[in-house]
């Protein structure tokens, strides 16, 4: 009897589900990366200043420097779980594309991250005192911002898989490749709070985003192989 193998989008949808039900049975987790986002932004008030100037001009930077440091805090549960488990092992013999399993993981993992950072924002920069057009380009410049995150961060998180106390490793991996997108990101709420054009910023996140959709699965699915074998 011939075994039933899923069409690769079934495949896709299948793994996108699985993860996103293991992430909620362990959703303590979860809340990590979001507990110290809160807590980072939150804190900077209190240990600087309440002057309403002085946090407005502070709050881009601040709020996604937090972002970015709590992306890189919630890598450690993108593969490292299946890795353990053998699970990771799997994936890669399976007959369909590594590249697109890896990017369900991706995606999975924005959507317990990305997603409810991009949710928490408008409260945190109403804390900071931004303005209203200020935190919907905040908003928009996480949405484009969060999934390169993820992206490139998984590159790095393949990388380092296998390898002992390789937390330093990923920071000096990754970190360079995140700066360009903490650049402009506060660069356009900053913009935005000055009544400045910000095409240029936000086409450039896009431009970042589309080239990590395309290129990071590739690197991911390669650099996993490497880690497992």
């Amino acid at each position: 009897m011939t075994a039933y193998i899923p069409s690769t989008a079934g495949a896709f949808m299948a793994l996108i589900k699985r993860d996103l039900m293991l992430s909620y049975r362990h959703r303590n987790e979860l809340l990590n990366p979001l507990l110290f986002f809160v807590i980072v932004v939150t804190l900077f008030p209190l240990g600087t200043s309440p002057e309403k100037t002085l946090l407005q001009t502070m709050a881009p930077g601040v709020i996604w420097v937090a972002a970015l440091l709590a992306a890189m805090l919630s890598l450690d549960t993108l593969f490292k779980a299946d890795y353990d488990d053998g699970t990771l092992e799997q994936m890669m013999l399976s007959p369909h594309s590594n590249a697109v399993l890896v990017l369900a993981k991706i995606i999975s993992h924005w959507l317990v991250t990305g997603l409810p950072i991009i949710l928490l924002a408008p409260l945190l920069g109403m804390l900071m005192y931004l303005p209203g057009d200020a935190i919907s380009t905040l908003m928009l410049t996480l949405l484009l911002g969060t999934p390169i995150l993820s992206l490139v961060g998984a590159i790095g998180m393949a990388l380092t898989l296998g390898l002992n106390r390789g937390g330093m490793l990923l920071s000096l991996l990754v970190l360079p490749l995140y700066i360009p997108v903490l650049i402009f990101s506060a660069n356009a709420v900053d913009a935005s709070m000055a009544g400045l054009a910000i095409k240029g910023q936000l086409y450039f996140l896009g431009a970042i985003l589309v080239l990590s959709i395309t290129l990071a699965p590739l690197a991911t699915a390669t650099a996993l192989k490497i880690s497992v074998e």
